[in-house]
């Protein structure tokens, strides 16, 4: 997939363009971006052609992505807990069929651009003639742009029903409560925490069971404490979200025991799906106590089958 961050670095083509922030990438945003990959010609619409008269060929277009980095909401004042990194989210898109994407920066500017200025500066500019969203979506100076004034404009516009209970707020909602189960039903794959691997204090490897310790950027969302089982580089992984109770810790860490593995991660970027949280972080009686829990974490962990 290209990615650019100005309307002049992508190569010129005809392109069929999903639009939004699109952070998580959950079941409601792959319909928004099926019907970019999927266009073909037109059938309905104000461009309808006529009697007698062919309609604008709409086959062949490159299947793109507009999208925003920091999310819009946090411009106006809102904390948000991010899904997914930019960096992610760009591999989700890519996978779900995007062969183009933009990634606008969103800042003070952008939000004041009169909406048809918006749509000759970005949309035209890169060779937009169907634009897919969210039947809700606004765009532009007080949000006065919709897709109905895209119509007007002279693009072909697929609203794209939302799909019920599913969107990033509700996502985030489960996740904060450890119901990555039910969170991986509206993502359509499993949930995710994604971080750099440093160095921790080097318990687990004495304990028997040596684990990652992941950094996660602060703006990223980390659900609910526990022990979780998942998986991270096609390996079955014990997952710990907390704060190391039995020690006496305070602060959060995400800590990931992968079975079966041998290497070094140091540094490297670490992306864990979770699949069930399996119980309450906890202190034991002795350590005894804490290395047959892990044991016990690490035969379920084995047993665990991928949500979705």
């Amino acid at each position: 997939m290209i990615v650019a961050h100005r309307p002049e670095e992508l190569p010129p083509a005809r392109r069929a363009v999903a639009i939004g922030t699109f952070d998580g990438v959950h079941r409601g945003h792959l319909r928004v971006l099926d019907a970019a990959r999927t266009a073909g010609p037109l059938t309905a619409g104000p461009l309808t052609a006529g009697p007698g008269m062919e309609g604008p060929n709409l086959e062949g277009m490159r299947p793109a992505v507009v999208t925003f980095d920091p999310h819009p909401r946090t411009v106006f004042g809102s904390d948000v807990e991010l899904l997914t990194t930019l960096e992610r989210r760009l591999e989700l898109l890519a996978a779900a069929g995007m062969e183009d994407a933009l990634v606008l920066r969103f800042d003070e500017e952008l939000a004041a651009l009169e909406p048809a200025a918006f749509a000759d500066r970005v949309l035209r500019r890169i060779g937009a003639e169907l634009v897919a969203a969210g039947e809700g979506f606004r765009f532009g100076r007080e949000r006065a742009g919709d897709l109905g004034l895209l119509e007007q404009l002279g693009f072909d516009v697929h609203r794209v029903p939302l799909v019920d209970n599913v969107s990033s707020s509700h996502v985030r909602t489960l996740l904060a409560a450890g119901e990555v189960g039910r969170a991986a039903t509206l993502l359509g794959r499993p949930a995710e925490v994604e971080g750099t691997v440093g160095h921790g204090d080097h318990r687990g490897a004495g304990l028997g069971f040596p684990t990652a310790n992941v950094a996660v950027q602060p703006d990223l969302l980390v659900p609910a404490l526990g022990i979780y089982a998942g998986a991270a580089l096609g390996h079955p992984a014990a997952i710990s979200i907390g704060t190391n109770p039995h020690y006496g810790g305070t602060a959060r860490r995400v800590e990931a025991f992968l079975l079966d593995f041998e290497g070094d991660l140091y540094g490297q970027r670490l992306v864990l799906e979770l699949w069930e949280r399996l119980r309450d972080e906890a202190a034991f009686e002795s350590e005894a106590a804490l290395v047959e829990a892990i044991g016990r974490d690490v035969e379920r962990t084995r047993a665990a089958v991928r949500p979705v």
